[in-house]
């Protein structure tokens, strides 16, 4: 809760502030949230960003997953007090206008958890770099790029979502001579014992069954029309370098 005498104050927000001069949203909102509420970087996860435009100014807002418990602490002097609710108890608590009117959006964005998985075979064998000499190689450039991505977020426009902004889990299905390539942080190597099209497809059902908002990236028409009936959305090898 904010101090009575801060703008707005005895209601209920997020931590927030200006960015630095070239620091991301993702890279203020955690700076923020460690200096007014402790919050470790390194215990929660992104998850989508949203952006509030006025034209001369936007509003970035994160939603993070917590991925290691911890505690906040008050650490700045416009608060008087933190504190974990639940769900659907925020809207009891008196809130800040500008979160009031943010809430709807974000708390519909935490139904939300997209996953992308990536055919590594076909869209390294989409660019005629040379990878045929260097299958393995080609693929680890290619998980380098995807942790890149991953780590920069997606747009949400391109994944059919809310919001501005998406940091997907992330899944590339490797086969072949590529298949003891090195994992990247921040993305899930699956290594297919098989033809790679049915890893693929099992690998999408079963992010499909656990709830999540799926993307697969190949041109393979026969591979696209499998995962599309399980209602996964599909784009091209070429769909990569726009998020970039």
């Amino acid at each position: 809760m904010r101090v009575a005498w801060s703008h707005h104050g005895d209601t209920w927000g997020l931590p927030g502030g200006a960015r630095h001069e070239g620091e991301s949203a993702c890279d203020g909102a955690l700076r923020e949230s460690a200096e007014e509420a402790g919050v470790p970087a390194d215990a929660v996860r992104p998850r989508a960003i949203t952006v509030f435009d006025v034209g001369v100014w936007t509003y970035s807002t994160l939603v993070a997953d917590v991925v290691t418990p911890f505690e906040p602490i008050i650490s700045d002097p416009e608060s008087r007090e933190l504190a974990w609710v639940p769900l659907g108890a925020v809207d009891d608590y008196p809130l800040h206008p500008g979160f009031a009117a943010a809430w709807p959006l974000l708390r519909s964005l935490l139904e939300v958890r997209p996953a992308v998985v990536v055919d590594a075979a076909n869209v390294v064998g989409s660019v005629p770099d040379g990878w045929w000499r260097d299958r393995a190689g080609a693929t680890a450039g290619l998980l380098d790029r995807l942790a890149a991505l991953g780590s920069a977020g997606m747009d949400a426009e391109a994944l059919g979502l809310p919001g501005a902004t998406w940091f997907p889990e992330v899944h590339v299905v490797v086969e072949g001579q590529a298949r003891e390539v090195s994992a990247r942080a921040g993305v899930e190597v699956v290594r297919a014992p098989g033809h790679g099209d049915d890893t693929i497809v099992g690998t999408a059902a079963g992010l499909v069954a656990s709830g999540r908002t799926v993307t697969v990236v190949t041109s393979d028409r026969e591979l696209r029309a499998r995962v599309e009936a399980l209602g996964v959305r599909t784009h091209g090898p070429s769909w990569l370098p726009t998020q970039e």
